[in-house]
């Protein structure tokens, strides 16, 4: 292969990155990026990870507060459950980034990514309406408020790690991925707060 083949293909390979860049901030207007180059080299980018495998390639510094969508919904959580709107909220953005047909690939699912097992306890037959996936999440949250005594961040890392991993360790577990977690949930949390 020539050099000139060659830097003709990193041309290509850039422009073609540029484009999905493009893409995503037209599509999303926020959100960081994230990439994986699989076991063939072929590179994936998307601005929500469902995978360990990703690593951050583009922080954008914006956060998806700006989606209305699903506002009125998480109102009636808040108050039926009593849970801060802006808390729920930040769930959401975090968990989903608000796309109600979000699928896990430990199987969760919907805007709050819940578990198919915890379907019937929160009187959830169709966890893709975002009516039923809020209000089964809030309820769902608000359970893991009341078993942690308030602490904010237990509760966090119980929605995240499973309830009994916060047992098991007496606090956050220690695992990157919900210690992650727990901070971002809180970030989009103030500045949400702030807003309101």
């Amino acid at each position: 292969m020539t050099i000139m083949r060659c830097l003709n293909i990193k041309y290509i390979r850039g422009i073609v990155i540029a484009i999905i860049l493009m893409f995503f901030y037209a599509a999303s207007s926020f959100a960081d990026i994230y990439r994986y180059v699989d076991k063939q080299g072929v590179t994936h980018f998307t601005n929500i990870p469902t995978s360990s495998l990703y690593r951050p390639y583009l922080r954008t510094g914006k956060i998806p507060y700006s989606s209305k969508r699903y506002d009125r919904i998480i109102n009636q959580a808040s108050k039926k459950y009593g849970v801060s709107f802006s808390l729920v909220k930040a769930i959401i953005m975090t968990e989903s980034a608000f796309n109600p047909r979000a699928v896990s690939k430990k199987g969760a699912v919907g805007l709050m990514q819940i578990m198919p097992q915890n379907f019937k306890t929160l009187k959830i037959t169709d966890p893709f309406d975002p009516y039923q996936n809020i209000m089964g999440g809030t309820m769902y949250f608000k359970g893991l408020l009341k078993r942690f005594n308030g602490k904010l961040s237990f509760a966090l890392a119980g929605y995240n790690a499973g309830p009994n991993r916060v047992d098991q360790y007496n606090g956050i577990p220690p695992y990157a991925e919900t210690r992650g977690y727990v901070k971002k949930v809180m970030r989009y949390y103030r500045v949400l707060k702030s807003k309101s």
